[in-house]
């Protein structure tokens, strides 16, 4: 079993960067299916996401190759030699192979898939997904743990698309199917993430026709084909929030010299809520954390509101407030379930609902607990930054799906973890 061991080592500082975004990477991965030829995406992490959706698109007929560290190469073929199906395994990896689907339906007029799976938070139903593919001519037959889906005209068709939430994957694969289908697509309340954006990027530079991409309505024109093109992936502001909070954690000073400011821009209010200096005036963001930190109020609402998965990070340095906080989870049920490993640590917070309740305390004391899903284990990590002691965690395989060397950047930070097997 691996786990890292971390250990109280004083005020982190230093540079780091956060590389591209695992919740953009992945969809371009997908995109590359739309578009005959040799596509290049730079800036992408060593994460093993990235390898799992490399995999699949091996499956798929693709050949992905890491031409540089943080290169990939996709080599598609035609249409013709795309296989619509892979193992089930790749699928139920994790939830982003979802977003084949729309590119399969556009490219091979078929797609066959088990459900994907992911980090377990609660349930993420699929039927934005299905339902929006559906008003563009597909055909679904789904039995149990699969998603089979044909095109019985043999093109997908324009539609106009409302989200009942502005799902931020849905909207991902509903764009990419629009790109190739034969007339307008609008998608409405759609997610305005970021990397919704830098997906709409890409597909432009391969020669789609999208307008409103950061806006709530998106309006495609389908074309005929498209074709490869070369993309640099956004930076990855949630890992970006994990370096940054461990200066608000342990009273240090840490700049991530890549960070994109006018993408956090409503977590980084909090953090000066919560006493930090945040500074940019240099390159990226950097924030310094205070002797203590002050208690506030925090909601996670879609972009360009507090992101789900900052919350387990805002949570945990909440926990070393002075006073009470609350925070309230509005988009998914079950994303508590690191509370109780924090407890364990010796933090302060009861959960009721959709809302969490925390008590500073003045300290946090090792021991040894699991990672349940990607942002928890970066929570825990957080946490034993200043816990007396040794904490120990497992469930590494979780933080290794998001951050590319997570525990080699926070050693370059000042902190004592260690990777034991």
């Amino acid at each position: 079993m691996t786990l890292l061991r971390v250990r109280a080592a004083g005020p982190l500082g230093g540079n780091v960067v956060a590389l591209g975004a695992k919740n953009a990477v992945l969809k371009q991965m997908a995109a590359c299916l739309l578009a005959t030829g040799s596509h290049r995406l730079t800036n992408v992490p060593r994460t093993t996401d990235v390898a799992t959706m490399s995999e699949l698109l091996n499956h798929l007929g693709c050949r992905v190759e890491r031409s540089d560290v943080h290169e990939l190469t996709i080599n598609v073929p035609p249409s013709e030699q795309l296989l619509p199906r892979a193992p089930e395994h790749l699928f139920t990896a994790m939830r982003a192979s979802l977003v084949v689907l729309g590119p399969l339906l556009a490219r091979c007029g078929e797609a066959h898939m088990a459900l994907p799976g992911g980090d377990d938070f609660g349930g993420r139903p699929i039927n934005f997904h299905v339902d929006g593919l559906t008003s563009m001519s597909a055909v679904f037959d789904n039995r149990h743990d699969l998603i089979s889906g044909r095109l019985p005209s043999g093109r997908l068709v324009g539609a106009r698309i409302v989200l009942e939430y502005p799902s931020h994957t849905a909207t991902d694969n509903l764009l990419m199917a629009a790109v190739l289908a034969a007339g307008r697509t609008v998608i409405d309340n759609a997610a305005r993430e970021p990397e919704v954006e830098d997906l709409g990027r890409q597909l432009l530079a391969m020669g789609a026709q999208i307008d409103g991409l950061g806006t709530s309505r998106l309006t495609i024109e389908g074309v005929d084909e498209l074709h490869a093109a070369d993309h640099c992936v956004v930076p990855d502001r949630v890992v970006a929030a994990t370096y940054l909070a461990t200066a608000l954690m342990t009273g240090g000073d840490v700049r991530v010299s890549d960070a994109r400011s006018d993408h956090m821009e409503t977590l980084l209010r909090k953090f000066v809520q919560m006493g930090a200096e945040v500074d940019l005036s240099g390159e990226g963001i950097r924030v310094a954390g205070p002797p203590k930190i002050t208690a506030v109020d925090v909601a996670t609402l879609p972009y360009p509101g507090v992101a789900t998965d900052y919350k387990p990070l805002i949570t945990t340095v909440l926990s070393r407030a002075q006073g009470v906080s609350v925070v309230t989870e509005n988009l998914f049920d079950g994303r508590f379930r690191y509370v109780d490993e924090l407890v364990k640590l010796g933090a302060r917070i009861t959960t009721e609902g959709h809302h969490a309740v925390i008590q500073g305390v003045d300290g946090l004391r090792g021991t040894s607990v699991r990672a349940t899903d990607i942002r928890a284990g970066a929570a825990l990590t957080l946490a034993g930054l200043v816990a007396s002691g040794d904490t120990l965690i497992t469930g590494v395989e979780h933080l290794d799906r998001g951050y590319d060397d997570f525990d080699g950047n926070l050693r370059a930070l000042g902190a004592d973890v260690t990777r034991q097997s």
